[in-house]
């Protein structure tokens, strides 16, 4: 467990009682702090008195008293409004700060690459993690993605922590300068917590704060707001500022054209490889995940034959176009991770002939956005609060079903599948007219599920029933792009 040497000795508060602020609390007391921790949920703190972690009402505590308050990203501490316990330690001027920046002051001598972006960013955070692992780099690789920042074992020096930083973290980081600091794009997301699109990409933003010329930012160009602030530190900042994508030529930084992912960080346009070879990277979304990747693991020193191999040998991640299984030649996907419509949209761009399951919480904007695919769904299955909206926007587009659950949308999906795959054998001999199960839902999952994994989780459980022992779940990936296609 990481030790912070600076806390030692110090009354230190901790609100949140989750993945991440149990990390917290627990790197506090290994470091010889004096915590005081507390969770609004009574569930939370049973689970801390499990561990015999020290609770407190942080309510009827003296914040004048504390050094800092660590606070868990999901709390508000800003917009809408600040959890009262926020407004008492801002009173007394007491410090705010989350478990990245306590990981920060630790003082392991490993230099920090931050990815975050509103889609992709687990992917791209696993797959510069995987690059450094190959290469033989010491690497940690969490934050966001998995296992909380203050939980990672040390690399040591010269070694890299990896992490993906959501906007509410990078919010509570005060001290920290990434290194090297990745934003793939950014399109409207969790704007009720951020005061609209506007506070959305100032808290994106911050991953750059403080960067000077021994730092790299690596931005994608994919999208107009994200262009907007490449141009922006390009003129203004100090870094070295990579531009990046997926679809279009970026001078002196990394693309993709042609289906080939190109460097031009050094001025010469060499190709590095074909994206096609990639097989756990489909789409022109991870085009650019890709090409961020490269850009990082290359500002770190690493030669391109070293990059090209791990983007070779990347697995991909779960519940991010996860090819669960093939039966009777129909692919079923677990894209649970999309939890809104920029993403959704990433996967149904994939597919020719798709079988839809969708819903959920929904997001700002629904799935308006997603129109432009509606010719690729064969038929959608809805649940979860959205099915209404959904069903209505769907309306005269796309044949729609709504269902009363998971389980049930996907037996009606399964059916639809396997009716649809005899009618249209393999005759065509081409994988592209074979139907794909896509369950990405385009919501957020907390009506039905804590999380999305879980969610993912229980989508992968009704498939591995379905398909028995008969099926050969390593039968490779669903039909993807071709080199061709384009951002969506």
């Amino acid at each position: 467990m990481i030790a912070i040497p600076s806390m030692s000795g110090r009354n230190i508060a901790v609100l949140g009682l989750g993945k991440s602020g149990m990390a917290a609390a627990r790197a506090l007391i290994h470091s010889g702090a004096h915590v005081l921790a507390w969770d609004d949920d009574e569930t939370c703190r049973n689970c801390a008195r499990a561990e015999d972690m020290p609770l407190a009402d942080l309510m009827d505590e003296d914040f004048s008293d504390m050094a800092a308050l660590v606070l868990s990203p999901g709390i508000p501490h800003t917009f809408p409004e600040p959890h009262p316990v926020v407004t008492r330690a801002q009173a007394a001027n007491c410090e705010i700060i989350g478990e990245t920046e306590l990981l920060s002051r630790a003082g392991t001598g490993a230099a920090f690459i931050s990815v975050t972006g509103t889609n992709g960013k687990s992917t791209t955070t696993a797959l510069i993690g995987h690059i450094l692992d190959q290469a033989g780099r010491s690497a940690r690789t969490g934050g966001n993605l998995g296992v909380p920042s203050v939980a990672l074992d040390e690399p040591g020096p010269g070694g890299y922590y990896v992490l993906e930083m959501s906007s509410y973290q990078l919010e509570l980081v005060s001290t920290l300068v990434f290194d090297i600091a990745v934003l793939l794009n950014i399109s409207p997301d969790h704007t009720d917590r951020h005061d609209g699109l506007k506070g959305y990409m100032s808290a994106k933003e911050r991953v750059f704060a403080g960067q000077g010329a021994s730092h790299t930012a690596v931005i994608g160009i994919d999208d107009a707001h994200s262009r907007g602030l490449f141009e922006n530190l390009k003129a203004s900042g100090d870094a070295l500022t990579i531009p990046v994508s997926g679809a279009d030529r970026a001078a002196g930084g990394v693309y993709v054209e042609n289906g080939w992912l190109v460097n031009d960080i050094e001025g010469r346009e060499e190709r590095v490889m074909e994206m096609t070879t990639a097989t756990a990277l489909p789409g022109s979304h991870n085009a650019q995940n890709a090409a961020a990747a490269f850009a990082a693991t290359r500002a770190v020193g690493l030669a391109m034959p070293q990059i090209r191999d791990g983007i070779h040998s990347f697995p991909g991640l779960p519940h991010r176009q996860e090819p669960v299984a093939r039966i009777n030649g129909v692919a079923f996907i677990n894209d649970s991770k999309a939890t809104n419509a920029a993403a959704t949209a990433r996967a149904l761009y994939c597919y020719d002939h798709i079988i839809w399951i969708a819903g959920g919480q929904a997001k700002e904007g629904g799935i308006e956005l997603l129109t432009p695919y509606f010719g690729r769904i064969r038929h959608a299955f809805l649940i979860g609060e959205a099915a209404d909206a959904f069903s209505r926007t769907l309306q005269g587009k796309v044949d729609a079903t709504l269902c009363d659950d998971l389980e049930g949308a996907f037996a009606g999906a399964y059916e639809m599948a396997m009716a649809q795959a005899a009618e249209e054998p393999e005759a065509s001999g081409k994988a592209s007219d074979a139907p794909v199960v896509l369950f990405s839902p385009a919501c957020a999952s907390f009506d039905q599920w804590r999380n999305f994994e879980a969610r993912g989780d229980a989508f992968r459980t009704l498939v591995h029933k379905r398909a028995g022992i008969d099926v050969n779940l390593a039968d490779g990936p669903a039909p993807g792009p071709d080199s061709k296609e384009t951002t969506p």
